[in-house]
């Protein structure tokens, strides 16, 4: 018995043209279906998620009542809409929210500078210090949220019932499980 036989068929039982569509299928089947995996965020080989905290700062926020923005969402247990590098991520817990205050340095007569509370009270501007906490991606090159990687100094914008506003990453915690 020959291995291909007049008609073009192996061992006389299958047709060369149809085992090699059959494999050009498989192998289209393969990468869509792989591609799909991949854009719908599960973890890829050597990656694993991770429970983490980032701290955020806030400088200026112009704002006539803050206490308007902690009363509807914007507090410890609350969760916040996160958009990083025009990428949503969704939501994420935010852990603690702290209002920092607002101070001016004075020069004293000795010399010396002295950092005392501003005395303007018509100052509608406001800076907190947020601390938020979810899972990241955890990779060689650092770690990710979405599909963005979160390192110090990016902004992230955070979107509630009544604010959208920038802040910066000033630190980046791996959270004891």
């Amino acid at each position: 018995m020959a291995i291909l036989d007049s008609k073009g068929r192996l061992f006389g039982k299958i047709n060369l043209l149809d085992l090699g569509a059959a494999l050009v299928t498989l192998l289209v089947i393969f990468v869509v279906s792989s591609s799909i995996l991949s854009s719908l965020g599960v973890a890829q080989v050597g990656e694993k998620l991770v429970p983490i905290e980032v701290d955020l700062v806030v400088r200026g926020l112009n704002v006539r009542d803050p206490e308007q923005l902690f009363n509807n969402g914007l507090k410890k247990g609350g969760k916040t809409n996160v958009i990083i590098r025009n990428q949503p991520y969704g939501q994420i817990e935010i852990k603690s929210v702290q209002q920092l205050p607002r101070t001016v340095n004075v020069f004293q007569p000795d010399g010396t500078v002295k950092e005392l509370p501003d005395p303007k009270t018509s100052n509608f501007s406001t800076d907190m210090l947020l601390t938020l906490e979810g899972k990241a991606k955890s990779t060689e090159s650092g770690l990710v949220l979405g599909s963005s990687k979160v390192k110090i100094g990016m902004p992230f914008e955070l979107e509630g019932f009544n604010y959208n506003f920038n802040a910066t990453v000033i630190d980046i915690r791996l959270k004891d499980k």
